[in-house]
């Protein structure tokens, strides 16, 4: 779970080293995405097939999974790579009421209280927020919603079909979702998909790698983990982009006392919650 955070933590920096538009990022790393995978499942001999009364939810989710993608690369490039992530520490305090809601189960208020000390974490590391980065920090929440959303919505979805037709159909759902929006705004052009080798290099890394793998094995670690708990780990995220940023964007001044503080705030609060699990097993 941690290696696939780890990878995720670099989608961040990507944001950064990516010369291209959000949207455009997004529709290139669906495309690469889906296709990867779809090889697998050729490959492997897989069927296509899949419960389609399911067909409506993986068509929700998917958006929900695109939404997701396309305002954390716009906050990524609105602002830092570190403010992207720090946004995401809400995550948690939404799964903590939408897991709940879908799951029919009692409100937990010990994960409530362990999100909001994760969130403390989290500002601890953030700093006071310059207001420039305001309209970052607004699409980096809305973000953080939609990130708490899917993996809820997913671990119903994948108690009838296999976490890789769900990743499969989702990404194709999401790779035609913002083609439409492209379209919409006349963005297919020559000149907005043009890229350079680097840029189609960590477009691959971001497609395969954080993308089909990374998706994928999260659905089947949230059938064993939960939600909550995947989404509270998740909270890591963040201290991995500020260390991959201080290493290749050279955001030094990000690594201060506040950062330690805060960072040790967050590994308390995610082993706290294993040590939990670990009891009712």
């Amino acid at each position: 779970m941690h290696l696939i955070i780890f990878a995720w933590g670099f989608t961040g920096i990507l944001g950064k080293l990516i010369h291209l538009d959000a949207l455009i990022i997004v529709w290139y790393r669906l495309i690469i995405a889906f296709l990867a995978l779809g090889f697998f499942l050729f490959f492997s001999k897989k069927t296509f097939q899949i419960d389609w009364n399911q067909g409506w939810k993986i068509v929700v989710v998917g958006i929900i999974v695109t939404a997701h993608w396309l305002t954390f690369y716009y906050a990524i490039q609105l602002s830092t790579a570190s403010l992207g992530v720090l946004c995401l520490s809400t995550t948690t305090l939404h799964v903590a009421w939408i897991e709940p809601l879908v799951k029919k189960r009692p409100f937990s208020w010990t994960e409530f209280l362990l999100s909001a000390v994760a969130i403390l974490g989290i500002f601890l590391i953030a700093g006071d927020f310059n207001p420039q980065e305001t309209k970052a920090m607004y699409f980096g929440l809305l973000s953080a919603l939609c990130a708490a959303m899917f993996p809820v919505f997913n671990a119903e979805i994948s108690k009838t079909v296999s976490s890789t037709h769900i990743t499969f159909y989702e990404l194709i759902v999401g790779f035609l979702f913002v083609t439409v929006l492209l379209l919409s705004q006349n963005g297919l052009t020559v000149e907005a998909l043009q890229m350079t080798w680097s840029d189609f290099s960590w477009l691959l890394f971001l497609g395969i790698v954080c993308t089909s793998f990374a998706f994928l094995m999260t659905i089947e670690i949230v059938k064993r983990l939960g939600a909550f708990s995947v989404s509270l780990s998740i909270n890591l995220e963040p201290v991995y982009t500020i260390i991959l940023a201080i290493l290749i964007l050279n955001e030094h001044e990000l690594l201060n006392f506040k950062f330690y503080i805060g960072a040790a705030v967050i590994v308390s609060v995610v082993l706290a919650n294993a040590y939990k699990k670990g009891l009712k097993t």
